[in-house]
């Protein structure tokens, strides 16, 4: 299961997200910062060529471990990293999308990262103090000059996912959907019918949809699975377009998740399931 991110970056659709390669409140180093390194390397053993980070991961500690786990990169590692927020501390996030901020982390995620061009950055938050066009103005400057491959969005609906493209074409959108909460199945029907990569985050929820008897529950137990390998299937399963990014700090998780990509649902368990 193989995606072209942009029309060009090929990548397998089950990848990483690094933002729990860090402390509390998404702040600092994590608890185990080796384990941090064994998971970033196994995620590449099992077949894993998405990895998912942002500058205000840690700030840029997410960063700090792929490059320490992984560089020099393998040929056909994707890294994705957004930028657009700025950090106050653990838990605090303001969207600053200023066009000189824009451009310092994003040469700070180059220097971090250790590459010379970042092959999909992100904007993490449309500022709403700031003209849109100059937030991605600046994305598109570095892309001239580049240092960027292609350009994604963050948490966006259909209407500022279908402006952004009237300024330049937007290779993925990056929003919160799962099984439970699926608000944004507009953007994702959007993005399948235009070509555009879904990156769908915390996409392992499954809430009360788990309990013993549902048909989750039931569809996990068939398959000797559990239920957040089945949420994880059943999100390959709804669209070509979708790019799971599941992340963990611990690599017995990691390979549970990876398993999940292995299941295949049949039409009358991924129709039950998604009732």
């Amino acid at each position: 299961m193989t995606y072209l991110i942009g029309g060009d970056l090929a990548v397998n659709r089950l990848g990483y997200g690094a933002m729990q390669l860090t402390g509390s409140g998404v702040w600092g180093d994590p608890a185990d910062p080796a384990e941090a390194v064994r998971v970033l390397r196994r995620a590449v053993e099992l077949g894993v060529n998405l990895i998912d980070t942002a500058d205000s991961y840690g700030p840029f500690v997410a960063d700090r471990f792929i490059r320490e786990a992984l560089h020099p990169y393998p040929a056909d590692l994707v890294i994705a990293t957004k930028v657009g927020f700025t950090r106050g501390g653990p838990g605090v996030w303001t969207a600053l999308g200023r066009p000189e901020y824009l451009r310092q982390q994003a040469e700070l995620n180059l220097r971090h990262l250790g590459v010379e061009r970042i092959d999909l950055l992100q904007l993490h938050r449309i500022d709403p103090n700031v003209p849109v066009e100059d937030q991605l103005g600046e994305l598109v400057a570095l892309q001239k000059e580049g240092k960027v491959r292609h350009i994604g969005l963050s948490e966006v609906s259909v209407a500022q996912l279908a402006a952004a493209r009237e300024i330049t074409p937007i290779a993925t959108v990056q929003n919160s959907y799962n099984l439970v909460h699926r608000s944004h199945e507009d953007v994702l029907d959007y993005a399948e019918a235009n070509g555009i990569g879904f990156i769908p985050f915390f996409p392992l929820a499954t809430g009360n949809l788990a309990r013993p008897g549902s048909p989750l529950a039931e569809a996990a137990e068939a398959h000797q699975a559990t239920p957040s390998q089945l949420a994880l299937a059943w999100l390959l399963r709804r669209s070509p377009v979708m790019l799971p990014i599941p992340g963990t700090s611990k690599v017995a998780h990691l390979e549970e998740n990876m398993a999940g990509g292995q299941i295949s649902l049949s039409d009358e368990e991924f129709a039950a399931v998604s009732a």
